[in-house]
C-alpha cells in the first residue's frame, strides 16, 4: 500500500488518520478491472496484521473501496520490523525475499509480477531484482507525485487512472495471472 511515509504510515491508520495517497482505490479497482490480480506487501510486523488489513479493506475514497487480494506482511515482530525499516533502512529486504518466494511459484519463464507500486527507492530496488521492468515501477513520493525510472512525473494516482489501459492493457482471462 502506498501510504505518504511509511513511519507514519504504520501508525496514523491506528489513530483513524487517512495517510493513503489520492485516488489509489480508483486506480488500483481500474487495474484489475483490467484483469490484473493484486497482492499487498508491507513490512510491518505481524503484530500489526489485523490493523493493516482493516486499513486496506476499510479504505474507501469516494466510494471506492480497494479491490481484493492477499495481503503479505512481515513475519517479524514489531521491534525487529521497526528496527529493519527505521533504524537499518532496509525494508527491501523482506520485500525481495517475498516476491522471490512469490516468482518461484511459476515456471521460471512466467513472471508473475507485472508491475510495482511503492513510496521508497528501496520499493525500486526490491521491484527490479525481481525482474518488474523500469516502466512499471512507480514511486510516489509524499506529494503525490509519480516517478517512474527516477525521472519525477507530476502524474498521480488520479491521472495515472486516465491512461491506464496503456499502462495495464486488458488482458484476456486466459491470460490472468
Amino acid at each position: 500500500m502506498s501510504y505518504r511515509s511509511d513511519v507514519l504510515g504504520q501508525f496514523m491508520h491506528l489513530v483513524g488518520i487517512d495517510w493513503s495517497q489520492t485516488g489509489v482505490a480508483h486506480l488500483f479497482s481500474a487495474i484489475q478491472e483490467n484483469g490484473y490480480k493484486l497482492l499487498f506487501l508491507s513490512a510491518c510486523a505481524i503484530s500489526q496484521a489485523y490493523h493493516t488489513r482493516q486499513f486496506l479493506f476499510n479504505l474507501n475514497q469516494d466510494g471506492k473501496v480497494l479491490p481484493d487480494g492477499p495481503v503479505v506482511i512481515s513475519p517479524d515482530g514489531l521491534f525487529p520490523s521497526l528496527y529493519r525499516e527505521v533504524i537499518r533502512r532496509a525494508p527491501h529486504e523482506f520485500r525481495i525475499g517475498c516476491l522471490e518466494d512469490i516468482r518461484a511459484l511459476f515456471p521460471p519463464d512466467c513472471n508473475p509480477l507485472y508491475a510495482g507500486f511503492g513510496n521508497r527507492d528501496t520499493d525500486e530496488i526490491s521491484y527490479l531484482k525481481v525482474g518488474i521492468p523500469k516502466g512499471k515501477i512507480f514511486i510516489i513520493n509524499p506529494r503525490g507525485e509519480i516517478v517512474v525510472n527516477r525521472c519525477l512525473d507530476t502524474k498521480s494516482y488520479t491521472s495515472l487512472h486516465a491512461i491506464v489501459n496503456g499502462m495495464f492493457p486488458p488482458t484476456n482471462s486466459s491470460e490472468q495471472v
